[in-house]
């Protein structure tokens, strides 16, 4: 039995949601989001608490019940929370800002690098190196943070480049001293 499936979700106060068959539309104060759940569960709403439920006990049944809980979940947080992803920028010279909505930054490239944010995301900057990404969509805030971290991942010798905040990266030695074959 999936233990994340059978959780309720508790609904904030400020959060509608419409239940129309397998397609769930949640509104909240930060946004509208819609999704068409998978044919073997089923969303009932009693109240302030949504109730994800499987059809049967097969095996696609039980793999979409938590997972289709999740996205549920996900998607009331969202438009009443809202998500971010911080991302810190390291190495001598690399910086960030906002334009208008874009992101521009300078990561050591003959150019600059601007990265314009899709629809509900918005871009903060903090001391010219912390980048923060905001939105209501979970996924499309972990997806645009992983294509600023794309631009300069960090790289294991000196560990310049982009990385999320919190990240460790692994550091390699480099070559030492001059003892090789001649």
């Amino acid at each position: 039995m999936s233990r994340i499936g059978k959780r309720p979700i508790a609904v904030p106060a400020k959060v509608e949601i419409k239940i129309d068959g397998t397609k769930i539309v949640v509104k909240g104060p930060k946004g509208e989001l819609s999704r068409e759940l998978p044919t073997q569960v089923s969303v009932s709403q009693e109240g302030q608490t949504l109730t994800v439920e499987r059809k049967d006990d097969s095996r696609v049944s039980r793999q979409m019940h938590g997972l289709s809980r999740t996205l549920v979940a996900n998607m009331v947080e969202g438009v009443s929370q809202g998500f971010q992803r911080r991302l810190e920028i390291q190495g001598v010279g690399y910086r960030a800002q906002v334009q208008g909505r874009n992101l521009v930054m300078n990561m050591g490239y003959s150019h600059q690098v601007q990265i314009v944010p899709p629809e509900g995301i918005q871009f903060a900057v903090e001391n010219n190196t912390n980048v923060i990404v905001t939105g209501y969509d979970k996924e499309i805030v972990g997806n645009t943070a992983a294509k600023i971290r794309a631009v300069r991942p960090p790289e294991p010798y000196k560990g310049k480049g982009i990385r999320y905040a919190g990240e460790v990266v692994r550091r390699k030695a480099g070559k030492t001293g001059k003892g090789g074959k001649k």
